[in-house]
Protein backbone atom coordinates (compact mmCIF):
# COMPACT_ATOMS: atom_id res chain seq x y z
CA UNK A 1 0.00 0.00 0.00
CA UNK A 2 1.43 3.48 -1.08
CA UNK A 3 2.10 6.19 1.42
CA UNK A 4 -0.73 8.13 0.82
CA UNK A 5 -2.90 5.36 0.93
CA UNK A 6 -1.45 4.28 4.60
CA UNK A 7 -2.08 7.93 5.70
CA UNK A 8 -6.07 7.80 4.56
CA UNK A 9 -6.08 4.85 7.06
CA UNK A 10 -5.16 7.00 10.24
CA UNK A 11 -7.24 8.99 12.27
CA UNK A 12 -6.09 11.55 15.27
CA UNK A 13 -7.77 12.25 18.10
CA UNK A 14 -7.01 14.86 21.09
CA UNK A 15 -7.36 13.38 24.58
CA UNK A 16 -7.20 15.79 27.72
CA UNK A 17 -5.55 14.39 30.45
CA UNK A 18 -6.17 16.53 33.05
CA UNK A 19 -4.13 18.61 35.79
CA UNK A 20 -0.29 16.91 35.80
CA UNK A 21 0.05 16.23 39.29
CA UNK A 22 3.48 16.25 39.93
CA UNK A 23 6.69 16.91 37.67
CA UNK A 24 7.80 19.91 35.97
CA UNK A 25 4.60 20.62 34.41
CA UNK A 26 2.76 20.08 37.94
CA UNK A 27 -0.64 22.22 37.68
CA UNK A 28 -0.36 22.36 34.07
CA UNK A 29 -3.61 20.99 31.70
CA UNK A 30 -1.68 18.35 29.46
CA UNK A 31 -3.27 16.60 26.02
CA UNK A 32 -1.73 13.85 24.09
CA UNK A 33 -2.52 12.88 20.75
CA UNK A 34 -4.20 9.40 20.03
CA UNK A 35 -3.42 7.78 16.84
CA UNK A 36 -5.97 4.82 15.94
CA UNK A 37 -6.06 2.99 12.77
CA UNK A 38 -9.57 3.24 10.39
CA UNK A 39 -10.93 0.31 8.11
CA UNK A 40 -10.51 0.92 4.63
CA UNK A 41 -14.33 2.36 3.17
CA UNK A 42 -15.34 -0.90 2.21
CA UNK A 43 -18.20 0.45 -0.07
CA UNK A 44 -15.65 2.29 -2.33
CA UNK A 45 -12.91 -0.93 -2.77
CA UNK A 46 -12.83 -2.12 -6.04
CA UNK A 47 -11.62 -5.91 -4.36
CA UNK A 48 -14.88 -6.19 -3.16
CA UNK A 49 -16.03 -6.84 -6.56
CA UNK A 50 -15.06 -10.43 -6.50
CA UNK A 51 -17.71 -10.34 -3.12
CA UNK A 52 -20.30 -7.91 -5.14
CA UNK A 53 -20.18 -10.05 -8.42
CA UNK A 54 -21.00 -13.25 -6.62
CA UNK A 55 -23.53 -12.32 -4.61
CA UNK A 56 -25.57 -10.52 -8.13
CA UNK A 57 -24.59 -14.04 -9.62
CA UNK A 58 -26.69 -15.61 -6.74
CA UNK A 59 -29.38 -12.83 -7.02
CA UNK A 60 -29.88 -13.06 -10.93
CA UNK A 61 -30.46 -16.70 -10.75
CA UNK A 62 -32.53 -16.86 -7.14
CA UNK A 63 -35.78 -17.48 -8.30
CA UNK A 64 -34.47 -20.85 -10.44
CA UNK A 65 -32.14 -21.89 -7.05
CA UNK A 66 -35.44 -21.49 -5.05
CA UNK A 67 -38.38 -22.66 -6.99
CA UNK A 68 -37.15 -25.72 -8.51
CA UNK A 69 -36.14 -27.24 -5.90
CA UNK A 70 -39.67 -26.91 -4.37
CA UNK A 71 -41.43 -28.05 -7.65
CA UNK A 72 -39.47 -31.11 -7.83
CA UNK A 73 -40.50 -32.01 -4.27
CA UNK A 74 -43.82 -31.12 -5.15
CA UNK A 75 -43.74 -33.43 -8.15
CA UNK A 76 -42.12 -36.16 -6.23
CA UNK A 77 -44.17 -35.93 -3.55
CA UNK A 78 -47.74 -36.13 -6.08
CA UNK A 79 -46.48 -38.82 -7.93
CA UNK A 80 -44.90 -40.95 -5.98
CA UNK A 81 -48.82 -41.04 -3.70
CA UNK A 82 -50.05 -42.57 -7.07
CA UNK A 83 -49.91 -45.71 -8.63
CA UNK A 84 -49.37 -46.65 -11.84
CA UNK A 85 -52.73 -47.00 -13.03
CA UNK A 86 -53.84 -43.97 -11.74
CA UNK A 87 -51.06 -42.09 -13.24
CA UNK A 88 -52.25 -43.09 -16.69
CA UNK A 89 -55.91 -42.30 -15.94
CA UNK A 90 -54.87 -39.02 -15.07
CA UNK A 91 -52.88 -38.81 -18.38
CA UNK A 92 -55.60 -40.06 -20.61
CA UNK A 93 -57.76 -37.61 -18.90
CA UNK A 94 -56.22 -34.65 -20.63
CA UNK A 95 -57.77 -33.86 -24.07
CA UNK A 96 -55.59 -33.68 -27.64
CA UNK A 97 -55.76 -30.17 -27.56
CA UNK A 98 -54.36 -29.60 -24.10
CA UNK A 99 -51.29 -31.76 -25.28
CA UNK A 100 -50.66 -30.30 -28.29
CA UNK A 101 -51.23 -26.79 -27.05
CA UNK A 102 -48.90 -27.58 -24.14
CA UNK A 103 -46.53 -29.22 -26.41
CA UNK A 104 -46.27 -25.65 -29.10
CA UNK A 105 -46.11 -23.84 -26.39
CA UNK A 106 -42.85 -25.53 -25.11
CA UNK A 107 -41.18 -25.87 -28.47
CA UNK A 108 -41.81 -22.06 -29.02
CA UNK A 109 -40.27 -21.34 -25.32
CA UNK A 110 -36.99 -23.32 -26.42
CA UNK A 111 -36.36 -21.86 -29.96
CA UNK A 112 -36.79 -18.29 -28.32
CA UNK A 113 -34.19 -19.49 -25.45
CA UNK A 114 -31.57 -20.86 -27.92
CA UNK A 115 -32.49 -18.16 -30.57
CA UNK A 116 -31.92 -15.37 -28.33
CA UNK A 117 -28.39 -16.55 -26.61
CA UNK A 118 -25.12 -15.31 -28.11
CA UNK A 119 -23.42 -17.62 -30.94
CA UNK A 120 -20.50 -19.55 -29.20
CA UNK A 121 -17.10 -18.87 -30.73
CA UNK A 122 -14.76 -21.37 -31.25
CA UNK A 123 -10.95 -21.51 -31.91
CA UNK A 124 -10.74 -24.09 -34.88
CA UNK A 125 -6.80 -23.59 -34.75
CA UNK A 126 -3.74 -21.15 -34.65
CA UNK A 127 -0.18 -21.10 -35.73
CA UNK A 128 3.10 -19.52 -34.38
CA UNK A 129 5.63 -18.09 -36.58
CA UNK A 130 8.73 -19.83 -36.11
CA UNK A 131 12.14 -17.72 -38.06
CA UNK A 132 14.58 -19.76 -39.73
CA UNK A 133 17.78 -21.11 -38.39
CA UNK A 134 19.67 -18.62 -39.75
CA UNK A 135 18.05 -15.54 -37.42
CA UNK A 136 18.97 -17.97 -33.75
CA UNK A 137 21.11 -16.35 -31.53
CA UNK A 138 22.73 -17.46 -27.96
CA UNK A 139 22.95 -14.45 -25.33
CA UNK A 140 27.08 -14.00 -26.26
CA UNK A 141 26.29 -13.84 -29.81
CA UNK A 142 23.31 -11.04 -29.26
CA UNK A 143 25.65 -9.22 -27.58
CA UNK A 144 28.22 -9.26 -30.01
CA UNK A 145 25.60 -8.33 -32.87
CA UNK A 146 25.13 -5.13 -30.59
CA UNK A 147 28.91 -4.57 -30.57
CA UNK A 148 29.58 -5.17 -34.29
CA UNK A 149 26.60 -2.26 -35.07
CA UNK A 150 28.70 0.05 -33.24
CA UNK A 151 25.93 1.94 -31.22
CA UNK A 152 26.55 1.11 -28.06
CA UNK A 153 29.34 1.83 -25.70
CA UNK A 154 31.05 -1.09 -23.50
CA UNK A 155 29.00 0.30 -20.26
CA UNK A 156 25.74 -0.10 -22.22
CA UNK A 157 27.13 -3.49 -23.56
CA UNK A 158 28.38 -5.09 -20.08
CA UNK A 159 24.64 -3.72 -18.73
CA UNK A 160 22.91 -6.01 -21.30
CA UNK A 161 24.74 -8.98 -20.51
CA UNK A 162 24.17 -8.93 -17.14
CA UNK A 163 20.19 -7.96 -17.78
CA UNK A 164 20.00 -11.17 -20.14
CA UNK A 165 21.92 -13.51 -17.27
CA UNK A 166 19.08 -12.99 -15.27
CA UNK A 167 16.79 -12.31 -17.76
CA UNK A 168 14.92 -16.27 -18.15
CA UNK A 169 15.82 -16.16 -21.75
CA UNK A 170 17.98 -19.45 -23.48
CA UNK A 171 20.14 -19.56 -26.43
CA UNK A 172 17.73 -20.69 -28.88
CA UNK A 173 15.57 -17.03 -29.61
CA UNK A 174 15.42 -14.88 -33.02
CA UNK A 175 16.60 -11.93 -33.82
CA UNK A 176 16.49 -9.80 -37.05
CA UNK A 177 20.01 -9.83 -38.75
CA UNK A 178 19.08 -6.26 -39.07
CA UNK A 179 20.41 -5.37 -35.63
CA UNK A 180 23.69 -5.46 -36.10
CA UNK A 181 23.12 -3.15 -39.17
CA UNK A 182 25.80 0.50 -38.66
CA UNK A 183 23.00 2.07 -40.42
CA UNK A 184 19.28 3.08 -39.51
CA UNK A 185 17.36 -0.12 -39.11
CA UNK A 186 13.95 1.87 -38.09
CA UNK A 187 12.77 2.75 -41.40
CA UNK A 188 9.30 1.58 -42.67
CA UNK A 189 11.30 -0.70 -45.50
CA UNK A 190 12.97 -2.63 -42.50
CA UNK A 191 9.62 -3.29 -41.11
CA UNK A 192 7.40 -3.86 -43.69
CA UNK A 193 10.32 -6.63 -44.62
CA UNK A 194 10.09 -7.89 -41.18
CA UNK A 195 6.36 -7.62 -40.72
CA UNK A 196 5.25 -9.47 -44.33
CA UNK A 197 8.39 -12.66 -43.12
CA UNK A 198 6.55 -12.73 -39.94
CA UNK A 199 2.80 -12.18 -40.56
CA UNK A 200 2.71 -14.14 -43.92
CA UNK A 201 4.54 -17.03 -42.56
CA UNK A 202 2.22 -17.58 -39.45
CA UNK A 203 -0.69 -17.12 -41.96
CA UNK A 204 0.36 -19.55 -44.59
CA UNK A 205 0.39 -21.97 -41.72
CA UNK A 206 -3.04 -21.25 -40.32
CA UNK A 207 -4.67 -21.53 -43.32
CA UNK A 208 -3.12 -24.68 -44.02
CA UNK A 209 -3.79 -26.33 -40.97
CA UNK A 210 -7.15 -24.94 -40.92
CA UNK A 211 -8.12 -25.43 -44.38
CA UNK A 212 -9.95 -22.28 -44.39
CA UNK A 213 -9.34 -19.71 -47.97
CA UNK A 214 -8.51 -16.47 -47.33
CA UNK A 215 -11.90 -15.51 -49.37
CA UNK A 216 -13.57 -17.10 -46.53
CA UNK A 217 -12.61 -14.90 -43.85
CA UNK A 218 -15.21 -12.68 -42.98
CA UNK A 219 -13.42 -10.63 -40.24
CA UNK A 220 -9.85 -10.02 -39.91
CA UNK A 221 -7.71 -8.61 -36.79
CA UNK A 222 -4.28 -7.15 -37.05
CA UNK A 223 -2.50 -5.66 -33.71
CA UNK A 224 1.14 -4.75 -33.75
CA UNK A 225 1.83 -2.14 -31.25
CA UNK A 226 4.48 0.32 -32.69
CA UNK A 227 5.21 -0.26 -36.05
CA UNK A 228 1.97 1.23 -37.19
CA UNK A 229 2.82 2.23 -41.30
CA UNK A 230 0.01 3.44 -44.37
CA UNK A 231 -1.52 1.29 -45.43
CA UNK A 232 -1.93 -0.21 -42.31
CA UNK A 233 -0.65 -3.69 -41.82
CA UNK A 234 -4.37 -5.44 -42.11
CA UNK A 235 -4.39 -3.81 -45.78
CA UNK A 236 -0.82 -5.52 -46.43
CA UNK A 237 -2.53 -8.76 -45.71
CA UNK A 238 -5.35 -8.50 -47.73
CA UNK A 239 -3.64 -7.28 -50.37
CA UNK A 240 -1.41 -10.44 -50.50
CA UNK A 241 -3.90 -12.90 -49.82
CA UNK A 242 -6.23 -11.12 -52.60
CA UNK A 243 -9.13 -11.32 -49.32
CA UNK A 244 -12.72 -10.49 -50.68
CA UNK A 245 -13.57 -6.88 -50.65
CA UNK A 246 -16.82 -6.59 -47.80
CA UNK A 247 -14.06 -7.66 -45.15
CA UNK A 248 -14.06 -6.18 -41.79
CA UNK A 249 -11.06 -5.44 -40.74
CA UNK A 250 -9.24 -3.12 -38.10
CA UNK A 251 -5.49 -2.44 -37.39
CA UNK A 252 -5.36 -2.01 -33.72
CA UNK A 253 -1.83 0.03 -32.63
CA UNK A 254 0.12 1.23 -29.40
CA UNK A 255 -1.81 -1.07 -27.25
CA UNK A 256 1.19 -3.42 -26.15
CA UNK A 257 2.02 -6.45 -25.28
CA UNK A 258 -1.89 -7.30 -24.33
CA UNK A 259 -3.20 -6.71 -27.25
CA UNK A 260 -3.68 -9.64 -28.63
CA UNK A 261 -6.36 -10.59 -26.30
CA UNK A 262 -8.06 -7.14 -26.99
CA UNK A 263 -7.86 -8.29 -30.97
CA UNK A 264 -9.79 -11.93 -29.93
CA UNK A 265 -12.25 -9.28 -27.74
CA UNK A 266 -13.23 -7.43 -31.45
CA UNK A 267 -13.10 -10.35 -33.42
CA UNK A 268 -16.07 -11.87 -30.80
CA UNK A 269 -18.26 -8.99 -31.08
CA UNK A 270 -17.79 -8.97 -34.74
CA UNK A 271 -18.91 -12.70 -34.52
CA UNK A 272 -21.60 -12.22 -32.76
CA UNK A 273 -23.06 -9.33 -35.22
CA UNK A 274 -22.24 -11.58 -38.19
CA UNK A 275 -23.47 -15.57 -38.31
CA UNK A 276 -21.55 -17.60 -40.20
CA UNK A 277 -18.44 -16.48 -40.53
CA UNK A 278 -14.91 -17.20 -40.09
CA UNK A 279 -12.07 -14.49 -37.92
CA UNK A 280 -8.57 -14.17 -37.89
CA UNK A 281 -6.79 -12.44 -35.06
CA UNK A 282 -3.03 -11.82 -36.02
CA UNK A 283 -0.33 -10.75 -33.23
CA UNK A 284 3.35 -9.23 -33.61
CA UNK A 285 5.80 -6.89 -32.53
CA UNK A 286 8.95 -5.45 -34.97
CA UNK A 287 12.07 -5.78 -33.19
CA UNK A 288 14.25 -4.16 -35.60
CA UNK A 289 11.72 -1.73 -35.98
CA UNK A 290 11.60 -1.17 -32.17
CA UNK A 291 15.67 -1.50 -31.68
CA UNK A 292 16.84 1.51 -29.29
CA UNK A 293 20.13 2.60 -30.02
CA UNK A 294 21.07 5.03 -26.89
CA UNK A 295 22.61 4.91 -23.64
CA UNK A 296 19.90 4.88 -21.57
CA UNK A 297 19.49 1.91 -19.27
CA UNK A 298 15.79 1.80 -18.59
CA UNK A 299 15.14 2.12 -22.60
CA UNK A 300 17.80 -0.64 -23.39
CA UNK A 301 15.92 -3.20 -21.74
CA UNK A 302 13.42 -3.71 -23.89
CA UNK A 303 16.49 -4.47 -26.24
CA UNK A 304 17.10 -7.18 -24.11
CA UNK A 305 14.14 -8.97 -23.42
CA UNK A 306 12.11 -8.91 -27.25
CA UNK A 307 12.64 -11.52 -29.90
CA UNK A 308 10.61 -12.32 -33.32
CA UNK A 309 7.39 -14.08 -33.34
CA UNK A 310 3.87 -14.04 -34.77
CA UNK A 311 0.79 -15.65 -34.09
CA UNK A 312 -2.59 -16.33 -36.20
CA UNK A 313 -5.58 -17.46 -34.57
CA UNK A 314 -8.77 -18.68 -36.63
CA UNK A 315 -12.07 -18.30 -35.34
CA UNK A 316 -15.35 -19.23 -36.05
CA UNK A 317 -19.39 -19.10 -35.19
CA UNK A 318 -20.55 -21.27 -37.62
CA UNK A 319 -22.50 -24.43 -35.27
CA UNK A 320 -20.97 -27.03 -37.54
CA UNK A 321 -17.69 -25.65 -36.64
CA UNK A 322 -18.50 -27.36 -33.19
CA UNK A 323 -16.96 -30.86 -33.99
CA UNK A 324 -13.95 -30.14 -35.22
CA UNK A 325 -12.98 -27.20 -32.75
CA UNK A 326 -10.25 -26.98 -30.30
CA UNK A 327 -11.66 -24.55 -27.80
CA UNK A 328 -14.39 -22.80 -27.26
CA UNK A 329 -14.62 -18.61 -26.25
CA UNK A 330 -15.96 -18.67 -22.14
CA UNK A 331 -14.72 -15.61 -20.94
CA UNK A 332 -12.75 -12.49 -21.60
CA UNK A 333 -12.24 -9.89 -18.81
CA UNK A 334 -10.37 -6.83 -19.83
CA UNK A 335 -8.79 -3.94 -16.96
CA UNK A 336 -7.43 -0.96 -18.07
CA UNK A 337 -5.64 1.73 -15.79
CA UNK A 338 -4.56 4.40 -17.69
CA UNK A 339 -6.70 6.99 -15.75
CA UNK A 340 -3.78 6.53 -13.27
CA UNK A 341 -0.57 8.81 -14.11
CA UNK A 342 1.73 6.00 -12.81
CA UNK A 343 0.39 2.84 -14.59
CA UNK A 344 0.06 5.55 -17.90
CA UNK A 345 3.80 6.27 -17.90
CA UNK A 346 4.77 2.44 -16.67
CA UNK A 347 5.66 1.84 -20.35
CA UNK A 348 6.02 5.09 -22.66
CA UNK A 349 7.82 6.02 -26.18
CA UNK A 350 9.56 8.54 -26.15
CA UNK A 351 13.34 10.10 -26.92
CA UNK A 352 16.23 9.79 -24.50
CA UNK A 353 18.61 13.18 -24.39
CA UNK A 354 20.21 12.08 -27.86
CA UNK A 355 16.90 12.29 -29.83
CA UNK A 356 16.75 7.92 -29.85
CA UNK A 357 13.37 6.83 -29.55
CA UNK A 358 12.80 3.57 -27.69
CA UNK A 359 10.39 2.38 -24.91
CA UNK A 360 11.30 3.82 -21.28
CA UNK A 361 10.41 1.05 -18.57
CA UNK A 362 9.33 2.98 -15.08
CA UNK A 363 10.60 1.88 -12.23
CA UNK A 364 6.86 1.41 -11.05
CA UNK A 365 6.64 -0.94 -13.85
CA UNK A 366 6.15 -4.03 -11.04
CA UNK A 367 3.56 -2.29 -8.40
CA UNK A 368 1.80 -1.27 -11.23
CA UNK A 369 1.24 -4.44 -13.10
CA UNK A 370 0.38 -6.23 -9.46
CA UNK A 371 -2.75 -3.37 -9.25
CA UNK A 372 -3.59 -3.78 -12.55
CA UNK A 373 -3.77 -7.78 -11.86
CA UNK A 374 -5.60 -7.61 -8.73
CA UNK A 375 -8.38 -6.04 -10.44
CA UNK A 376 -8.45 -8.29 -13.10
CA UNK A 377 -8.89 -11.67 -11.56
CA UNK A 378 -10.79 -9.81 -8.71
CA UNK A 379 -13.27 -9.66 -12.00
CA UNK A 380 -12.48 -13.10 -13.40
CA UNK A 381 -12.90 -14.73 -10.21
CA UNK A 382 -16.38 -14.50 -9.72
CA UNK A 383 -17.11 -16.07 -13.29
CA UNK A 384 -14.70 -19.33 -12.93
CA UNK A 385 -14.35 -20.22 -9.55
CA UNK A 386 -16.58 -22.93 -7.84
CA UNK A 387 -19.08 -21.62 -5.44
CA UNK A 388 -17.24 -23.37 -2.72
CA UNK A 389 -14.02 -21.20 -3.45
CA UNK A 390 -16.09 -18.08 -2.99
CA UNK A 391 -18.04 -18.76 -0.21
CA UNK A 392 -14.31 -19.75 1.69
CA UNK A 393 -13.58 -16.08 0.71
CA UNK A 394 -16.44 -14.39 1.45
CA UNK A 395 -15.97 -15.93 5.15
CA UNK A 396 -12.43 -15.08 5.33
CA UNK A 397 -13.66 -11.29 4.60
CA UNK A 398 -16.19 -11.71 7.19
CA UNK A 399 -13.59 -12.82 9.91
CA UNK A 400 -11.50 -10.48 9.16
CA UNK A 401 -13.83 -7.57 9.23
CA UNK A 402 -15.84 -8.15 12.12
CA UNK A 403 -13.11 -10.16 14.60
CA UNK A 404 -11.31 -7.07 17.09
CA UNK A 405 -8.01 -8.79 16.38
CA UNK A 406 -8.13 -8.06 12.86
CA UNK A 407 -9.06 -4.14 12.70
CA UNK A 408 -5.69 -3.50 12.89
CA UNK A 409 -5.10 -4.89 8.97
CA UNK A 410 -4.95 -2.31 7.12
CA UNK A 411 -7.13 -4.09 4.23
CA UNK A 412 -9.86 -6.45 4.17
CA UNK A 413 -9.96 -6.90 0.47
CA UNK A 414 -9.03 -9.51 -2.48
CA UNK A 415 -6.24 -7.31 -3.57
CA UNK A 416 -4.29 -7.24 -0.39
CA UNK A 417 -4.45 -10.30 0.56
CA UNK A 418 -2.12 -11.18 -2.82
CA UNK A 419 0.45 -8.83 -1.10
CA UNK A 420 0.43 -10.28 2.16
CA UNK A 421 1.26 -13.82 0.39
CA UNK A 422 4.34 -12.06 -1.44
CA UNK A 423 5.47 -10.55 1.53
CA UNK A 424 5.13 -13.86 2.97
CA UNK A 425 5.27 -12.36 6.87
CA UNK A 426 3.41 -14.65 9.54
CA UNK A 427 3.20 -15.46 13.02
CA UNK A 428 2.10 -17.97 15.48
CA UNK A 429 -0.81 -15.33 17.48
CA UNK A 430 -4.10 -16.22 16.90
CA UNK A 431 -4.83 -12.77 16.22
CA UNK A 432 -2.60 -12.97 12.90
CA UNK A 433 -4.69 -16.25 11.53
CA UNK A 434 -7.77 -14.11 12.13
CA UNK A 435 -6.91 -11.00 9.84
CA UNK A 436 -4.96 -13.79 7.57
CA UNK A 437 -6.04 -13.31 4.27
CA UNK A 438 -8.11 -16.32 2.10
CA UNK A 439 -6.19 -16.61 -1.47
CA UNK A 440 -8.80 -18.29 -3.73
CA UNK A 441 -7.14 -21.81 -5.65
CA UNK A 442 -7.08 -20.80 -8.89
CA UNK A 443 -6.05 -24.44 -9.59
CA UNK A 444 -9.51 -25.13 -8.83
CA UNK A 445 -10.66 -23.42 -12.16
CA UNK A 446 -8.53 -23.88 -14.32
CA UNK A 447 -5.65 -27.33 -15.62
CA UNK A 448 -3.92 -24.78 -17.88
CA UNK A 449 -1.90 -21.29 -17.25
CA UNK A 450 -0.36 -19.33 -19.90
CA UNK A 451 1.20 -15.90 -18.15
CA UNK A 452 2.62 -13.28 -20.67
CA UNK A 453 6.10 -14.16 -20.68
CA UNK A 454 7.68 -11.24 -19.82
CA UNK A 455 10.42 -11.79 -17.45
CA UNK A 456 11.87 -14.66 -15.07
CA UNK A 457 10.99 -12.01 -12.49
CA UNK A 458 7.77 -11.20 -13.45
CA UNK A 459 6.38 -15.33 -13.91
CA UNK A 460 7.96 -16.05 -10.32
CA UNK A 461 5.75 -12.76 -9.01
CA UNK A 462 3.05 -14.52 -10.76
CA UNK A 463 3.63 -17.70 -9.15
CA UNK A 464 3.69 -16.65 -5.45
CA UNK A 465 0.96 -14.18 -5.93
CA UNK A 466 -1.47 -16.76 -6.74
CA UNK A 467 -0.01 -19.84 -5.40
CA UNK A 468 1.01 -22.38 -8.16
CA UNK A 469 3.25 -24.71 -8.58
CA UNK A 470 6.06 -25.15 -11.18
CA UNK A 471 3.98 -27.26 -13.51
CA UNK A 472 1.33 -24.62 -13.18
CA UNK A 473 4.12 -22.03 -14.80
CA UNK A 474 6.40 -24.64 -17.10
CA UNK A 475 4.31 -23.92 -20.32
CA UNK A 476 5.24 -19.95 -19.50
CA UNK A 477 9.05 -20.08 -18.43
CA UNK A 478 9.91 -22.89 -21.07
CA UNK A 479 8.63 -20.30 -23.57
CA UNK A 480 10.71 -17.08 -22.25
CA UNK A 481 13.88 -19.81 -22.00
CA UNK A 482 13.12 -20.91 -25.92
CA UNK A 483 11.59 -17.87 -27.79
CA UNK A 484 11.87 -15.16 -25.15
CA UNK A 485 8.87 -12.12 -24.94
CA UNK A 486 7.46 -11.95 -28.33
CA UNK A 487 5.13 -9.63 -26.89
CA UNK A 488 1.56 -10.56 -28.21
CA UNK A 489 1.83 -13.44 -29.49
CA UNK A 490 3.37 -15.21 -26.78
CA UNK A 491 0.57 -16.69 -24.67
CA UNK A 492 0.44 -18.68 -28.23
CA UNK A 493 3.32 -20.18 -28.39
CA UNK A 494 2.63 -20.93 -24.47
CA UNK A 495 -0.51 -22.94 -25.70
CA UNK A 496 1.50 -24.78 -28.27
CA UNK A 497 3.91 -25.34 -25.97
CA UNK A 498 0.89 -27.34 -23.99
CA UNK A 499 -0.53 -28.83 -27.29
CA UNK A 500 2.93 -30.57 -27.70
CA UNK A 501 3.20 -32.21 -24.39
CA UNK A 502 -0.28 -33.91 -24.90
CA UNK A 503 -1.38 -31.66 -21.89
CA UNK A 504 -4.29 -30.73 -23.19
CA UNK A 505 -7.55 -33.14 -22.92
CA UNK A 506 -11.12 -32.32 -23.34
CA UNK A 507 -12.92 -30.18 -20.90
CA UNK A 508 -9.43 -28.50 -19.65
CA UNK A 509 -10.07 -25.04 -19.27
CA UNK A 510 -7.07 -22.48 -20.01
CA UNK A 511 -6.27 -19.42 -18.79
CA UNK A 512 -4.19 -17.06 -20.45
CA UNK A 513 -3.17 -13.52 -19.71
CA UNK A 514 -1.41 -11.21 -20.79
CA UNK A 515 -0.01 -7.32 -19.83
CA UNK A 516 0.50 -4.59 -21.89
CA UNK A 517 1.42 -0.66 -21.93
CA UNK A 518 -1.43 1.91 -20.50
CA UNK A 519 -1.36 -0.65 -18.59
CA UNK A 520 -3.73 -3.18 -19.28
CA UNK A 521 -3.94 -6.36 -17.62
CA UNK A 522 -6.32 -8.62 -19.79
CA UNK A 523 -7.44 -12.17 -19.49
CA UNK A 524 -9.03 -15.16 -21.91
CA UNK A 525 -10.64 -18.27 -20.76
CA UNK A 526 -10.37 -21.34 -23.26
CA UNK A 527 -12.38 -24.77 -22.85
CA UNK A 528 -10.91 -27.77 -24.88
CA UNK A 529 -13.15 -29.17 -27.30
CA UNK A 530 -11.61 -32.37 -27.39
CA UNK A 531 -8.04 -33.93 -26.82
CA UNK A 532 -5.52 -32.27 -28.69
CA UNK A 533 -2.81 -35.06 -30.17
CA UNK A 534 0.62 -34.08 -30.60
CA UNK A 535 1.40 -32.46 -33.27
CA UNK A 536 4.22 -34.25 -35.77
CA UNK A 537 4.81 -30.72 -38.05
CA UNK A 538 3.30 -27.12 -37.93
CA UNK A 539 4.02 -26.80 -34.18
CA UNK A 540 6.97 -24.26 -32.99
CA UNK A 541 7.16 -27.13 -30.58
CA UNK A 542 8.19 -30.01 -32.71
CA UNK A 543 12.15 -30.61 -32.82
CA UNK A 544 12.50 -29.51 -29.17
CA UNK A 545 9.79 -30.34 -26.99
CA UNK A 546 11.15 -33.62 -25.78
CA UNK A 547 14.62 -31.30 -24.15
CA UNK A 548 11.73 -29.50 -22.20
CA UNK A 549 11.32 -28.93 -19.56
CA UNK A 550 14.95 -27.72 -18.85
CA UNK A 551 16.21 -25.78 -15.51
CA UNK A 552 16.47 -21.63 -15.23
Amino acid sequence: MGRSNEQDLLSTEIVNRGIEPSGPNAGSPTFSVRVRRRLPDFLQSVNLKYVKLGYHYLINHAVYLATIPVLVLVFSAEVGSLSRDEIWKKLLDYDLATVIGFFCVFVLTACVYFMSRPRSVYLIDFACYKPSDELKVTKEEFIELARKSGKFDEETLGFKKRILQASGIGDETYVPRSISSSENITTMKEGREEASTVIFGALDELFEKTRVKPKDVGVLVVNCSIFNPTPSLSAMVINHYKMRGNILSYNLGGMGCSAGIIGLDLARDMLQSNPNSYAVVVSTEMVGYNWYVGHDKSMVIPNCFFRMGCSAVMLSNRRRDFRHAKYRLEHIVRTHKAADDRSFRSVHQEEDEQGFKGLKISRDLMEVGGEALKTNITTLGPLVLPFSEQLLFFAALLRRTFSPAAKTSTTTSFSSSLNAKTNGTTTKSSSSDLSKPYIPDYKLAFEHFCFHAASKVVLEELQKNLGLSEENMEASRMTLHRFGNTSSSGIWYELAYLEAKESVRRGDRVWQIAFGSGFKCNSVVWKAMRKVKKPTRNNPWVDCINRYPVPL
